[in-house]
């Protein structure tokens, strides 16, 4: 069964490998202590997943769970996923192979 994110009322249901994570806060300050103004702050390439799809179906027509699980904290590729707003939330929709690793 699909694990879902909630805002507000509104539910996102990942479907198959879809995975939906809330992207990490970017960083405001500098190791050296050099508040950023926010247009010089990357987007972090890091976040948590909040809600995981039901699994894909493989070569053989068999299901297979996701290996991800609600709670994780991943890093993810540059360009991975799409932006999805609900409510005041922003969220990532993505593949899970789009994500690198566990954190």
């Amino acid at each position: 069964m699909a694990k879902k994110a909630s805002a507000g009322g509104t539910r996102i249901v990942p479907l198959g490998d879809r995975v939906v994570l809330k992207r990490a806060e970017a960083e405001a300050k500098t190791a050296g202590g050099i508040l950023l103004p926010d247009s010089a702050q990357g987007k972090p390439q890091r976040g948590e997943v909040v809600s995981i799809g039901d699994g894909y179906v493989n070569d053989k027509g068999e299901k297979v769970a996701l290996t991800v699980k609600e709670g994780d904290r991943v890093i993810f590729s540059s360009y991975a996923g799409d932006e999805i707003t609900v409510g005041d939330q922003t969220y990532l929709l993505m593949r899970e192979s789009d994500i690198l690793a566990t954190v």
